[in-house]
């Protein structure tokens, strides 16, 4: 999420950009329900976390090229790894995914904080998912937006430089103007260092391991990052 302060309250402009699918919403496709059900009684429990795993790199692979639909993304993603584990794949997994992550609920530690920060800041989300989905999840947060940009507006996913480019030129924004908050190193930090964005926060949900080279700050809160603007 990128958060730009008020022109009232502060001389230079930030905002806050945010990674709604995993700092702000519960939102781990692989841990799912819906991949539990497509698998039971194919993969032995003791195998599931590295299945797991596996799954996750196969979604990352899968945005790094041109865009097209998410539910299709994570159809194709789920096809891969279980042709790698030698499995069968599901038809119509893609959109058992999709509908599991159009349920997520926003993680119980960010809507009184997030709101916080929307009254002093300006909230960018920048999701890797189609705007359909965000016209669901929005609303559980509790908090206004400046902006809301998607892969699907973008033409393309992150980790992809097009994606963040495509937000700082339809905001007309530069690098320093932004602190980046997001859950996930690869997606995000990393992208976002290679650019030359200068304030990044690593929010520590667990999905990712530190990667201390890129130069961020980690927060385990959004509370603890509040107390970090002075909020």
């Amino acid at each position: 999420m990128t958060f730009r302060a008020p022109e009232s309250t502060a001389s230079s402009q930030l905002m806050q950009r945010m990674d709604l699918e995993s700092t702000a919403a519960a939102s781990n496709v692989s841990s799912t329900g819906s991949t539990r059900r497509l698998l039971a009684g194919r993969l032995p429990e003791e195998q599931w976390p590295a299945f797991k795993a596996m799954f996750r790199g196969y979604r990352y692979d899968q945005v790094c090229g041109e865009y097209y639909a998410y539910e299709q993304v994570l159809q194709d993603s789920f096809d891969r790894v279980c042709k790698r584990w030698g499995l069968e794949g599901t038809e119509g997994a893609g959109a058992q995914f999709g509908d599991a992550v159009r349920s997520w609920v926003a993680h119980e530690d960010v809507p009184a904080p997030l709101k916080t920060m929307g009254e002093n800041y300006q909230l960018v989300i920048l999701s890797n998912a189609d705007d359909s989905f965000l016209d669901i999840s929005l609303p559980k947060l509790g908090a206004n937006f400046h902006a809301i940009y998607t892969a699907e507006q973008a033409g393309a996913y992150k980790p992809r430089y097009q994606a963040f480019e495509y937000m700082l030129d339809t905001l007309n924004a530069s690098l320093e103007d932004f602190l980046h908050v997001s859950s996930h190193t690869r997606y995000d930090l990393m992208p976002c260092h290679d650019l030359g964005f200068t304030n990044t926060i690593y929010f520590d949900r667990g999905y990712d391991p530190h990667s201390p080279g890129y130069n961020y700050t980690t927060v385990y809160s959004l509370g603890e990052l509040n107390r970090h603007l002075g909020l």
